[in-house]
């Protein structure tokens, strides 16, 4: 459902050309981390449930870890630039296209990615530092910073140090712009005369906060939640909320309940329908003339 989902946003954006709009641009971007989210741990679970094998290598384990690190981070970074467009695009729509034009967007998603990529070596190098006794048994789905801290027998105060600080500029940082870009949003909304106008508009930008919120508010739990005993079991599930269920409602949420979008797909499910009827169309055509020769 994830790359179904995601794949077909991020097709239908690239192959309309009435979608290629900044929002659309962003969008097109959150559909690409969602597919690699879904790739970096949802197969090795999938591999674990159906073997029973649950072992990973080491050298594996710190691949999935870095690539998670990296992935998430440049999601956090993300959602609030495409926070800070819908806020340009309703709060100011005057300066919307000299603001948010195309070197402008192609800049923010290249520094998401990069801020992104060194967010995740930090951390990479940091548990790589640090010594793992016993079993090297990690309680989790897969690979993450918190489990691999857990299962370390060094002292790890420096990567829980890291860990918080990153949490603040990665996590709440653009949570907290994400908030004060809906609420301007939705103070802009309410002057909007026309209550139908008001209501779609509202009705948008609330689903898109819900999905926001969940993800902010379980990564950062995430990250800063309980270590060790029974209760670490509630980080397991965040885990689950913002790294899997935030990935398939997010093109749900944010592309298939827009109208264009779905213009978009409808149009490119006609266009598929005509083409395979051109197809067949041709190969009966084509199974004709070969009857007819072969008659004569």
């Amino acid at each position: 459902m994830v790359l179904i989902a995601n794949l077909s946003v991020f097709s239908i954006i690239q192959v309309d050309r009435q979608l290629h709009t900044p929002m659309y641009f962003f969008l097109s971007s959150l559909s690409i981390l969602d597919v690699c989210y879904s790739t970096i741990i949802l197969p090795a679970m999938v591999v674990n449930a159906i073997t029973g094998n649950r072992r990973i290598s080491y050298s594996g384990c710190f691949i999935q870890l870095y690539f998670f690190i990296c992935v998430g981070g440049t999601e956090c970074l993300l959602l609030a630039a495409m926070a800070y467009d819908r806020y340009v695009a309703i709060c100011n729509p005057l300066q919307y296209v000299l603001i948010m034009n195309k070197r402008f967007c192609s800049y923010i998603v290249a520094g998401c990615f990069l801020l992104g990529l060194l967010n995740a070596i930090f951390h990479t190098l940091m548990t790589l530092n640090l010594t793992f006794c016993g079993d090297h048994h990690i309680r989790h789905f897969f690979c993450d910073v918190l489990p691999m801290l857990e299962a370390a027998c060094s002292n790890i105060q420096s990567s829980q140090v890291l860990l918080h600080v990153v949490t603040i500029f990665l996590g709440m940082s653009p949570f907290l712009l994400v908030m004060n870009s809906y609420i301007h949003i939705i103070s802009t909304i309410l002057k909007i005369r026309s209550l139908e106008r008001r209501q779609k508009v509202f009705s948008t930008c609330s689903s898109h906060l819900i999905v926001v919120t969940i993800f902010y508010i379980t990564a950062m739990f995430n990250y800063n939640g309980p270590s060790s005993g029974d209760s670490f079991i509630i980080v397991q599930v965040s885990s689950v909320l913002y790294g899997i269920l935030s990935p398939m409602l997010n093109p749900m949420i944010y592309s298939l309940r827009n109208q264009e979008v779905r213009k978009a797909f409808k149009k490119a499910m006609t266009r598929t329908q005509i083409v395979i009827r051109t197809i067949r169309l041709y190969n009966l055509n084509l199974k004709n003339v070969k009857l007819h020769a072969l008659i004569s």
